[in-house]
């Protein structure tokens, strides 16, 4: 989000303020992450950010459930965070469990649902013959740089527009792991890469093991603007 007030930037022991027109002038600039010893990060004002979560929030379009509740504004230094978060604790109508709940922004809880829904469970269905009951969320909001590494641009996990799974769970009580099933049994190949091709239908970026190291446990969702039309979509 972007303070009305002056920004402030920590540089070790010093505190430097910007005033509000320098920095939209500036572009790109060097933030300290979360908590004044975290790693350092660089961003930029992105108006669409804002407008798009007030539409998507004054459309109605997520609607508080035993499941999907709203809480406070998530605050951070400088961009990090969203104007009114949403808890999500399962998807597909309570049905999916999200272990531990995820923090999200407006606009990823539907797609969420539809991916859940439309893919996850239908892949699951189709090559287990049993549904998906619980998902483990390996991360959803966190203000910090991409891959943590200290001075890369803000992850979209710092806007909590991003959501990690690395586990899906049967009703059976079996477990496919992204990381040991992706290159595991021929149903969980299958299984896993149905489950990231879908969602490339629904995010605007799918990462996972084929893309490198850093997302060989874990798929990465989030809707991302891409390109100089902000349509473009990653999907590796």
């Amino acid at each position: 989000m972007m303070p009305l007030a002056s920004q402030a930037m920590l540089s070790g022991s010093v505190r430097v303020y910007i005033p509000l027109v320098a920095l939209l002038l500036a572009g790109p600039l060097l933030l300290w992450g979360c908590g004044t010893t975290g790693p350092s990060f660089t961003a930029k004002y992105e108006p669409w950010r804002s407008s798009e979560e007030s539409a998507c929030i004054s459309a109605g379009a997520v609607r508080q459930t035993r499941f999907i509740r709203t809480r406070s504004a998530l605050g951070g230094p400088s961009y990090c965070g969203s104007e009114r978060p949403f808890e999500m604790s399962a998807a597909a109508g309570g049905r999916v469990a999200m272990v531990p709940p995820a923090m999200l922004r407006c606009p990823m809880i539907p797609q969420v649902e539809r991916w859940v829904t439309d893919v996850v469970d239908r892949a699951a269905r189709f090559h287990f013959g049993q549904p998906v009951v619980e998902m483990k969320v390996a991360a959803s909001y966190s203000c910090r740089p991409m891959n943590h590494v200290d001075g890369a641009r803000l992850s979209e996990h710092g806007y909590a527009n991003a959501l990690d799974i690395s586990v899906f769970t049967l009703a059976s009580g079996e477990r496919i792991t992204v990381k040991g099933g992706w290159r595991g049994t021929d149903r969980e190949q299958a299984f896993l890469r149905d489950v990231h091709d879908g969602a490339c239908k629904h995010f605007t970026t799918v990462l996972g093991p084929n893309y490198d190291s850093n997302h060989k446990d874990h798929f990465h969702l989030d809707l991302a603007r891409h390109g100089r039309d902000g349509l473009m979509t990653i999907c590796k």
